[in-house]
């Protein structure tokens, strides 16, 4: 049995039906509702009952009156019957800022926050769910920021959703590769059930190795300070302004490419698997993720740094998983620039400080929209290679774009700077190119999203045009929810995660395509955030270190998930994922491997199958005889399984 099927079995072994809720004497209806905390606000000891906000009624409260957070913590201690997840929901008035009002809630001593919308009529709320310890848990209601008036607050174990019932299997693209279905097919199984790992790797001219290799023009021969030559081509044969000979690159017998360094004479390589080898030697395996970034392709100073080639090979011979962003580039100053004439890297941009209009972008005619159609075009060529060679990717362009737009601040990237609806109207753009124009149907659409506030949302482009939502996890230094400033944040973010799954209706896998430190195991699985894959950015070359530096990741943390049966490493990945075969739409009439009559065969139905083999499942039925034999052993499993992977055999 490979790896990945006794990992997910092992996930679907570990699941089990949310436990049965508690009875409290606070409420008669808590042993059906779960409810374990239930007060009038204005009744927590210590708390000063208001009837009004000074001047402006509230009427319609539900007890004597109500709590008004303005200069003292509300305090109140919870008892959890198990350790877990938690709903705590508020009935609350907030009548001093029409944007909204950040609120604070302490838990145990970590603090979180939420913005509440005005409203001058009392309404419910979910402040949030949260992770309670078995036992005494100490909350408060911090006036950080605060202004709000508060009613009730009730605290409940939290409801957790089928991640599946929901999510689909079938990617936006209509016209989607082969490759792309059966990818998006295996991701949604994965999905609630494990976590795939991943690394972000570097591009372009990162990770710079010095060597000695000299270009002997006397000879017309390569060679290094220990003797051993290197090919080249002809056609790479060059004279530098001074008269001297070169060749632009030359390869050792391993296909690996050193490039002419003009500065120092000699040659260099980039080690763009530095932080897999990292891995490798720290944790024993590889991350079944490994992402890249277009970025080198830029029509200001574009170079081939043979992004393409190492996707290819990553796929096609390792067996892994791509992802990619696009840290497009464009020039600081449009009038700077002369269409497809090169331009110095110090005047251009990602950022959003530069005059280059993302609407523009869209507009026939503008000099924008010909860069815009420029930069498409490259990236279009590089994408077509790869759908050639069989490689789908997951694509998350234009990521990041809202930034700190929707907390009252800007996006950091051109491309959101000029808000959700430009930014969204692009991202269509760009899908609407590369599909129609370029015919590229390679690609799993993946979106940055955040949870700033209710306005992140707007930043969501539709469940029409996007597979996958991200979020990029940094909270070393900022965002913390236990008051540090420094070292690693093994928080998993649940809050986030299902904000969220809230955002597209749990239409849309959730991801976490970016982070510094990686949430632990138990994190990750007690609190639920059903994260379908992690990916720590490369290592800077001094610092920051994410994957590698103590002071963002636990190495005993990072070596318990690794080897865990919930994440799924390089190693554990189907031997054939790129014809995993699964759908999520049910068909009518009995289906030959569908063991648990969901309508659905996959790796569920290996499971059942395999207990039923071990003597611990199920009573005998026709369905596990998925060869037609009349028998039901070995073989059997052995058919299912090289279905599930995709191998071309039938059942009966």
């Amino acid at each position: 049995m490979s790896g990945t099927l006794k990992k997910i079995i092992s996930a679907v072994t570990a699941a089990v039906v949310m436990s049965t809720y508690f009875a409290i004497p606070l409420a008669a209806s808590a042993e059906s509702t779960g409810v374990i905390f239930e007060s009038e606000v204005e009744k927590i000891d210590g708390v000063e009952n208001w009837t009004s906000i000074y001047e402006t009624q509230l009427p319609g409260y539900s007890g004597d009156g109500f709590a008004y957070l303005t200069s003292s913590n509300i305090e109140f201690e919870v008892e959890a019957p198990e350790e877990g997840l938690y709903e705590f929901d508020v009935r609350y008035a907030q009548i001093l800022s029409e944007e909204g009002r950040m609120q604070t809630i302490e838990i145990n001593g970590s603090e979180y926050t939420k913005v509440f919308a005005y409203s001058d009529k009392w309404q419910d709320a979910e402040f949030g769910k949260f992770r309670l310890k078995k036992g005494t848990n100490k909350i408060a209601l911090v006036p950080k920021y605060g202004y709000a008036a508060f009613d009730t607050i009730t605290v409940k174990k939290a409801e957790m959703p089928d991640l599946k019932a929901t999510a689909t299997a079938v990617p936006c693209d209509k016209n989607a590769t082969k490759e792309a279905k059966s990818l998006m097919s295996y991701l949604y199984d994965v999905y609630g059930t494990g976590i795939l790992s991943g690394q972000q790797t570097i591009y372009g001219g990162g990770h710079k190795v010095n060597t000695t290799i000299r270009y002997d023009a006397d000879k017309d021969i390569c060679v290094d300070d220990t003797g051993k030559t290197y090919s080249f081509d002809e056609a790479d044969k060059a004279v530098a302004d001074d008269g001297s000979k070169f060749v632009w690159k030359c390869t050792d017998e391993n296909g690996q490419v050193y490039s002419y360094d003009s500065q120092n004479r000699n040659y260099n390589y980039c080690e763009y698997d530095r932080e897999l080898k990292y891995l490798q030697e720290t944790v024993g395996d590889m991350p079944a993720i490994q992402g890249f970034d277009f970025g080198a392709n830029c029509p200001c100073y574009q170079w081939d740094d043979g992004i393409v080639e190492r996707m290819i090979d990553w796929t096609n011979n390792k067996n892994g998983i791509c992802t990619a962003s696009w840290h497009i580039n464009v020039p600081v100053t449009m009038a700077d620039y002369t269409l497809g004439e090169p331009l110095d890297f110090s005047k251009t941009t990602y950022s959003e400080k530069c005059d280059f209009s993302p609407s523009k972008a869209m507009e026939k005619g503008t000099p924008e929209n010909d860069y815009w159609e420029l930069c498409i075009k490259n990236l279009a060529e590089q994408l077509s290679r790869l759908q050639d060679a069989g490689v789908p990717v997951i694509f998350r362009p234009l990521h990041e774009a809202d930034g700190n737009y929707s907390n009252g601040g800007v996006s950091w990237f051109w491309w959101g700077k000029e808000g959700p609806e430009v930014y969204n109207k692009l991202w269509k753009y760009l899908q609407t190119e590369l599909q129609e124009t370029y015919g590229i149907h390679n690609l799993i659409w993946e979106q940055n999203l955040y949870a700033w506030s209710d306005a992140s949302a707007e930043w969501y482009s539709g469940e029409d045009y996007v597979d996958i939502v991200g979020y990029d996890k940094y909270n070393t230094q900022y965002n913390r929810h236990d008051g540090k400033t420094s070292g690693p944040n093994l928080d998993a973010e649940s809050g986030i995660f299902w904000k969220l799954y809230d955002t597209v209706e749990g239409k849309k896998m959730v991801a976490m395509p970016e982070n510094d430190t990686i949430p632990s195991l138990d994190n990750i699985t007690i609190e639920k955030a059903g994260w379908l894959y992690f990916c720590p950015w490369y290592d800077e070359e001094s610092s920051p270190k994410f994957i590698s530096g103590e002071d963002y990741q636990d190495i005993d943390e990072l070596k318990k998930l690794y080897k865990s049966d919930y994440c799924i490493t390089l190693s554990e990945l189907p031997e054939n994922w790129k014809n995993y075969k699964s759908s999520d739409v049910p068909v009518e009439g009995d289906i030959p491997g569908d063991i648990n009559g969901d309508k659905f065969v996959n790796i569920f139905d290996f499971v059942m199958l395999k207990n039923y083999l071990l003597g611990t499942g199920s009573e005998k039925t026709d369905a596990y005889d998925v060869n037609g034999d009349g028998s039901i052993n070995i073989l059997d499993a052995v058919l299912l399984k090289q279905y599930i992977l995709g191998m071309d055999v039938k059942l009966s």
